[in-house]
């Protein structure tokens, strides 16, 4: 019986979702006002976000070797992290940024704390409360990079091999659903899953999420056009 978790991760992604135009570097991209500047700076950002991911994903795995639905969720998502981050390199060269430009790099604290608190989860939150809380996020995330693989193509000019990064997280994943269902169901029935403090945790990533497009859009703002 899967339903309940069903039904709870439907509800809370729905809960945690962002108001829908809030996002102004998205639709800027959409639109293809924003400047290539800063969609070199986003790729770069994701550099460091996808490999930190990586290893707290990791780490949430071998926290939840007692509970094989959970560990193999996250051991599921590492690997999706590292098949992304080998996609990153070519959205980077379609970006116009060197290995030199892409190792000197300095990354903003306002886009590297939603990775920063990825880390805390994988370190002090329940794996079952954590996993609830990034299905919500990642549901977020894909529909950012949808429109962001989309507008690359038609407002930037940009070639597949270089949208293949967003194209990665925005294409449906419904085995990757279907393991996230089987770990807070397997949670729900251990009477690991504390909702209040899963809501917290959803509600503290898409506002790490939010303050990382922000960022961005700040630096959007101020760069030539």
């Amino acid at each position: 019986m899967t339903q309940q978790a069903r039904e709870l991760l439907a509800a809370t992604a729905q809960a945690l979702a962002p108001q829908q135009g809030t996002n102004r570097l998205v639709a800027a991209i959409a639109a293809g006002t924003a400047s290539r500047i800063v969609l070199g700076t986003l790729a770069l950002e994701q550099r460091h976000i996808v490999a930190a991911d990586r290893r707290s994903f990791q780490h949430l795995a071998v926290r939840a070797t007692d509970r094989p639905e959970g560990a193999e969720l996250f051991a599921t998502m590492a690997e999706g992290e590292a098949l992304a981050l080998d996609r990153l390199g070519a959205t980077l060269r379609g970006c116009g940024l060197d290995e030199v430009t892409t190792e000197a790099y300095e990354p903003m604290p306002g886009c590297q704390a939603f990775p920063a608190y990825v880390s805390w989860l994988a370190l002090n939150g329940d794996p079952a409360d954590v996993a609830v809380a990034l299905y919500a996020n990642f549901s977020a995330w894909g529909t950012y990079c949808a429109t962001i693989a989309a507008a690359l193509r038609a407002r930037y000019g940009f070639a597949d091999e270089a949208c293949g990064f967003f194209d990665f997280f925005a294409l449906p994943a419904p085995a990757l659903k279907d393991q996230a269902v089987a770990a807070v169901q397997e949670g729900l029935d251990a009477g690991h899953v504390t909702m209040a403090r899963a809501l917290r945790y959803g509600r503290l990533l898409q506002a790490y999420e939010a303050m990382f497009w922000e960022t961005l859009a700040a630096q959007d703002a101020s760069a030539p056009h």
